[in-house]
């Protein structure tokens, strides 16, 4: 668990600590690593909602019954996550932080080189690329939210991670409106590109904040932990032993299940949407392809700017204010009232608008909530458990989904699909009442600083 820093000791707080004071409460310096770290997320997710997230949509939509296949294929990655979450807990076993962080980031930057080289060439990339973009979009966020637990305690974490989401949440609006200027000025397979530019710049800047850190720490055995391997626990196994990791990761397989759902049922409708604009002839030729980039990015963009003024004004207040415990309850509350208006009126613009609403709390204060979860936990399960829950039970969601799909959902007017959500919604309260108490459990037990 990390330690105070020097310049925190000496009591004294810059203008910058000041500044940053305005989002949240930040002590003495505390605020140059926030800010590197709120940078890197910012950056991190530009780079996702610019040239991969929306080019992975536009690339399997574009395709016959995309929809449908968006949803089978995505049950593919569970799959693959049992293979990958024990090959990552092995790699940790063997590499200090440093390395283990540079190796998961340069792993997914190659790929990127290689699909825009494949692209250019004309190879279809649409389920691949699909995939890829599924197992990255877990692995690296929870790679980087590791890190930001191992660096800070719980109290530390509690207080500064509304900052360092706020970055998530303004690097995905930027991200997206980059997308929407930009989609219909370079092809999809240039823009992936860019994105791997933008990564590598987010490697060198986690790699100067753990060099920053470990030379501030006056703990010499914090020191010497950050350049061991982790211990020789499995992600999985810590997960089935542990009653509160596994609370957690069966909370983001039905947070997930309900939103893959969702996706699905705007997926349909846009999907539909754009078919029958290019059949019209009112697209001002272009193909479905650009006109489901361009709805994406628009999507997006609208989703990130109002999870940018939440994460701006109410995340750090609702978690000094009411804790990580009751701000659990807050999106499933949402997401039930939604579901709920969808089911009486299944509208093109009801789903958009209930989709922007529940996209928007889960990147910002969801994320936040979810993120100071891991704050009170091992070192191996903030990185190794992290990684099983983030990835295997997070794509867990999407196979089941994937299922219901294939067996029951196609065949349904979307208000139904609206109405089985809604039911899942109850499952998700009762699992965030179970974390709930684990996590009062744990946190009784920590040093009272800690908290």
């Amino acid at each position: 668990m990390a330690t105070a820093t020097l310049d925190a000791s000496t009591g004294r707080r810059t203008w910058l600590d000041q500044l940053l004071s305005v989002v949240a409460e930040v002590r003495a310096g505390e605020a140059v690593t926030a800010l590197l770290l709120t940078f890197t997320a910012f950056l991190l997710l530009g780079s996702y909602y610019f040239g991969i997230k929306p080019v992975r949509e536009a690339l399997i939509l574009s395709v016959k019954g995309g929809a449908e296949l968006k949803s089978y294929t995505g049950a593919v990655q569970a799959g693959l996550f049992l293979f990958l979450v024990p090959a990552y807990s092995a790699f940790a076993s063997k590499v200090n932080r440093r390395r283990l962080i540079n190796g998961v980031f340069l792993f997914f930057i190659s790929h990127l080189v290689i699909f825009f080289a494949l692209g250019e060439a004309g190879v279809p990339l649409g389920v691949p690329f699909f995939l890829w973009a599924g197992i990255f979009n877990v692995m690296c966020i929870a790679q980087f939210w590791s890190f930001a637990n191992d660096l800070y305690t719980p109290e530390e974490g509690k207080r500064l991670f509304a900052i360092i989401v706020f970055g998530t949440a303004t690097g995905s609006v930027c991200g997206s409106e980059a997308a929407s200027l930009m989609g219909k000025r370079i092809d999809v397979f240039t823009m992936m590109l860019v994105s791997a530019g933008i990564l590598l710049l987010c490697v060198l800047l986690m790699n100067l904040v753990h060099s920053r850190e470990k030379g501030r720490t006056q703990n010499a055995a914090r020191r010497r932990e950050v350049e061991e391997p982790l211990g020789k626990e499995g992600g999985f196994h810590l997960v089935i032993h542990q009653r509160y990791l596994l609370f957690i990761g069966l909370l983001i397989f039905t947070l997930n299940l309900v939103n893959t759902n969702g996706e699905y049922m705007l997926g349909r409708m846009f999907g539909d949407l754009a078919r029958r604009t290019v059949a019209a002839g009112a697209a001002a030729g272009l193909d479905a392809k650009q006109l489901l980039v361009g709805y994406y990015a628009q999507f997006q963009f609208w989703q990130n700017a109002v999870g940018t003024v939440i994460q701006f004004f109410l995340v750090s207040r609702i978690m000094k204010y009411i804790g990580v415990r009751a701000a659990l309850f807050i999106m499933p509350a949402l997401s039930l009232c939604g579901y709920s208006l969808f089911a009486a009126i299944p509208a093109l613009a009801v789903i958009r608008l209930v989709k922007i609403e529940e996209n928007s709390m889960d990147y910002t204060l969801n994320n936040t909530v979810r993120q100071a979860l891991f704050l009170p936990t091992s070192r191996e399960a903030k990185y190794k458990a992290k990684q099983a829950v983030e990835t295997f039970f997070w794509r867990a969601g999407d196979m089941i989904s994937a299922l219901l799909v294939f067996s029951l959902v196609r065949r349904l007017d979307v208000g139904r699909v609206s109405a089985i959500n809604a039911g899942l919604v109850f499952v998700w309260l009762l699992l965030v009442f179970g974390i709930a108490r684990e996590h009062r459990k744990l946190t009784a037990a920590l040093p009272p600083e800690a908290v």
